[in-house]
């Protein structure tokens, strides 16, 4: 009888907190919290806008709202999201199905603890 194994599906996100720290010595304490709020409402806007395009089979629009993603989480340090949603993209691109499913659960899981360990950060709120 083979034996099956759960596997627990966690990965730890990266963020870089100099990125973070530059932002607040660029803008002060207020005005960047201020910003990278901002930032993290439009990141889950379009981790939704990407969900929805999916579920509603509009690859053009999911892969719009990926490198949006893409770039709005480079410019606030959220390397491993900004990283996944390049990888959508790209599998979208291609119409590589399974890769894009797979990348779309992955997502998920990073956009949303990647918003969390940010607004969480020390320093940021």
């Amino acid at each position: 009888m083979a034996q099956v194994t759960a596997l627990a599906v966690s990965e730890p996100v990266r963020v870089d907190g100099r990125r973070v720290g530059d932002i607040i010595s660029e803008l002060g304490e207020g005005p960047a919290q201020h910003v990278i709020g901002l930032a993290l409402e439009q990141l889950a806007a379009a981790l939704g806008a990407v969900e929805q395009a999916l579920r509603e089979n509009d690859r053009a629009a999911a892969c719009g709202h990926a490198e949006r993603m893409s770039r709005l989480a480079w410019q606030i340090g959220l390397l491993s999201l900004a990283g996944v949603a390049m990888d959508l993209g790209s599998c979208i691109e291609r119409g590589d199905e399974p890769a894009i499913a797979a990348i779309r659960a992955r997502l998920m899981r990073v956009g949303n603890r990647s918003l969390t360990e940010i607004w969480e950060g020390p320093g940021i709120n």
